[in-house]
């Protein structure tokens, strides 16, 4: 994902306009989430906990000795976290910490088990991402063992090692454990950051409200912003149909649950009709067996462009959509209809284009969608045949049952092409910095879509 969101002033402004409409989208972080988070922190945390220890004021000679005491290996085999319903999450964690201790002539190595307790309080900040903070945190100490049965250390000097690791460690193992909810706070704030759509567009993403916790799961609404060449795509206020994630919905077991409104596909599909994305031309080839469009076969079907051109030239379509095209969520379909306006052009001998005539054109698309790492994806395919029109014609009255099957021959396949190529580019969903979603199911849904999912971070 691109960069930390710089917009902060323009999504305040954005919340506060009462006559517009932002598309909100829902996203459900599950017990599982927690799960797969306790699984690959393991290791970080291990790391962190990885600190120095001072030396040990050894008094146990006449002469007092400061002897080094180094932590040689941090073993966590449990790390735990659940949701605290209405605040946040707790964290579990049991570590071993295996210590040296470099006493003369006789080392001694200590097995120390501590169990880390600590409340993450998650919170929404005024740029609109989540915030953790450490609430409480405690570090309870069990009794030490020696690895080497055999050590003759007496029970009392044993008893002031621990005292005196304990007593540096107990401050020190929650202030690491505070640094990495630090560092985790940094990659969550790439959730606002601006992801691209195209060359001159992107999305951007902010959390509009306190995330709802209950024991299963963390729920939050996520405003959507699409941008054209730094501009916001606005809707009518009225456009907008609230929805209510139904629970449970989709894959058990999922990460992360995402519902995606209407709202969001037309503010999309806005974008792309005013970037110009979904316009093309088709230019028809001499002797082709692709696109047979030219003149000469346009010429057997209107007698004026036979007259106009007597030696064949190629034909160019050019497709405009001057209207947005609609998608509709119906259970378990989406469909996407396109209005476009085709001219239809004939090459001439000085290498310009002559108008010839134009269709109104209706048509209906079957919308398959699908996710791949941080984005929704779509294809589509033909719903039926196509539905032409004159619009306005410059050869004389055209017989459409006569053009209709020349003119949807040669216009179906690149369109679908084109369009194929276009929603395949994908959007970003909701996602920080390096994760990603996978074993994804998309759920169609009247009026929004659901996407369960597990969740990857790719280091």
């Amino acid at each position: 994902m691109a960069g930390a969101c710089t917009l902060g002033p323009l999504l305040v402004l954005l919340l506060a306009v009462v006559s517009v409409s932002l598309p909100v989208t829902v996203v459900r972080l599950n017990k599982a989430m927690l799960d797969y988070v306790s699984d690959i922190g393991k290791v970080p945390l291990q790391r962190a906990l990885q600190v120095t220890v001072s030396d040990f004021p050894d008094r146990s000679d006449a002469v007092l000795q400061s002897t080094r005491v180094q932590i040689l290996d941090v073993h966590l085999p449990r790390l735990h976290l659940k949701f605290i319903a209405g605040f946040g999450i707790h964290l579990s964690a049991a570590a071993n910490f295996t210590i040296k201790v470099f006493r003369v002539p006789e080392p001694l190595e200590l097995v120390l088990p501590v169990a880390l307790l600590a409340d993450v309080h998650v919170a929404r900040d005024s740029l609109g991402t989540l915030v953790l903070s450490i609430s409480t945190c405690s570090s309870l100490f069990s009794p030490a063992s020696t690895l080497d049965g055999s050590n003759s250390t007496s029970q009392e000097l044993l008893d002031l090692v621990q005292e005196h690791i304990r007593a540096d460690l107990s401050n020190t193992l929650c202030l690491q454990v505070s640094g990495l909810v630090q560092d985790l706070n940094v990659r969550l704030g790439t959730l606002i950051g601006l992801s691209p759509v195209g060359p001159e567009s992107q999305i951007c993403y902010s959390v509009t409200s306190t995330p709802t916790i209950t024991s299963n799961y963390l729920s939050m609404d996520v405003r959507a912003i699409l941008f054209l060449l730094g501009k916001p795509i606005l809707l009518p206020l009225h456009g907008a149909h609230p929805f209510v994630l139904p629970r449970p919905l989709g894959a058990e077991g999922a990460m992360a649950t995402v519902g995606l409104s209407q709202h969001l596909f037309d503010c999309a599909l806005l974008m792309l009709q005013k970037a110009g994305s979904l316009n093309l031309e088709i230019t028809g080839q001499l002797n082709s067996k692709n696109n047979p469009l030219n003149t000469s076969m346009l010429g057997q079907l209107i007698p004026e462009v036979a007259r106009q051109f007597p030696e064949p030239t190629p034909v160019v379509l050019k497709v405009q959509l001057g209207a947005t095209p609609v998608v509709t969520l119906h259970t378990n379909y989406s469909t996407l209809q396109l209005r476009p306006i085709v001219e239809v052009l004939a090459a001439t001998p000085s290498s310009t284009l002559q108008f010839l005539f134009s269709l109104d054109v209706m048509v209906n698309l079957n919308l398959q969608l699908s996710v791949s790492k941080a984005k929704l994806r779509g294809t589509t395919s033909m719903l039926g045949g196509l539905q032409l029109s004159v619009a306005t014609s410059n050869v004389g009255s055209i017989d459409m049952d006569q053009v209709y099957t020349l003119i949807s021959t040669v216009f179906q396949k690149p369109l679908l092409d084109h369009l194929n190529a276009l929603l395949g580019m994908g959007i970003a969903l909701p996602s920080v910095l390096n994760l990603h979603y996978v074993h994804s199911e998309v759920s169609i849904c009247e009026g929004y879509v659901v996407i369960s999912s597990g969740l990857a971070y790719q280091r």
